[in-house]
């Protein structure tokens, strides 16, 4: 029985796979059709590639300075997350005292905390702190304020995730680098580091991604048109579109969102999977 389970789960798996990517070849062929053919063939080849509509979504809602805004504003954080999330984790595994796990157990009540139950209280803070440096120094930029509210929501699952893997390396190593005399900064940071790899890869890939997708506090957040992340320059361009008919267009926009995560993926999902396994196995 658990057998026809287990093979009934990868059938709906592979279909589920083989559905995304037929949805993100159709996005993607479409991206290079004429309006006329997006409603007239939706399911026929391009008769003729539409480049155009590339340089149209990356021009038009200014999707190009948006996408630099994401690059920098989610680089900036899922780096400093995991900076930050990686020796509280190892802290949190190694420590021999009582507040340990209690502490570990608080990071995973935050992940059960949706946004959207406390959106109005960070609004309210980043306004505060916007008004405060633009009294004190005359200048503040949101997408601060945006950096370090996806700093603060992203380490509950960062530390959660890399605590379950410390967890798993071995001991041996640091009880003898400990005898030769090596203290714990630099056990942590030549010794555990480096046999955390997956582990590390697997959160810094998955921050990214789900920082990447964020629109919900962007929107709250920013609010000039130069400073928009990705997502909301697609929105932008969604409404841009819509008064020009330029659905070619649109469907490119999409892609340039889409793309650079199916890379990833496609890159490093190797690096996910061995990261989530490697601690199961031991």
């Amino acid at each position: 029985m658990g057998g026809l389970l287990g093979h009934g789960t990868r059938v709906l798996l592979w279909m589920w796979a083989a559905f995304n990517v037929f949805l993100f070849g159709w996005i993607a062929l479409t991206s290079l059709k004429s309006s006329r053919e997006v409603f007239g063939s939706p399911l026929e080849l391009p008769a003729g590639p539409q480049w155009s509509n590339y340089d149209s979504a990356w021009s038009v809602s200014q999707l190009g300075q948006g996408f630099f805004n994401s690059i920098v504003i989610v680089a900036a954080a899922t780096l400093t997350t995991i900076a930050l999330a990686a020796p509280a984790a190892y802290v949190l595994t190694r420590t021999g005292r009582r507040t340990g796990g209690p502490v570990t157990t608080f990071f995973a009540v935050g992940m059960g905390i949706p946004m959207q139950a406390v959106i109005i209280p960070v609004f309210i803070l980043a306004q505060k702190v916007s008004l405060f440096f633009y009294g004190a120094f005359g200048w503040w930029d949101d997408r601060i304020s945006l950096y370090a509210i996806y700093v603060a929501m992203s380490l509950p699952f960062c530390v959660f995730l890399l605590t379950g893997f410390f967890r798993t390396l071995p001991g041996e190593m640091e009880e003898a680098a400990a005898l030769d005399g090596a203290g714990g900064l630099r056990i942590f940071t030549t010794i555990m580091l480096p046999l955390a790899q997956p582990g590390l890869i697997t959160a810094l890939i998955l921050t990214a991604v789900s920082l990447w997708n964020e629109t919900l506090l962007a929107l709250m957040l920013i609010a000039e048109n130069d400073r928009y992340t990705l997502p909301q320059a697609l929105l932008g361009l969604y409404q841009t579109m819509q008064y020009t008919s330029n659905w070619g267009g649109l469907f490119a926009g999409v892609v340039i969102v889409v793309l650079p995560i199916v890379a990833v993926y496609v890159w490093l999902g190797h690096r996910i999977i061995e990261g989530m396994t490697v601690g199961a196995g031991k």
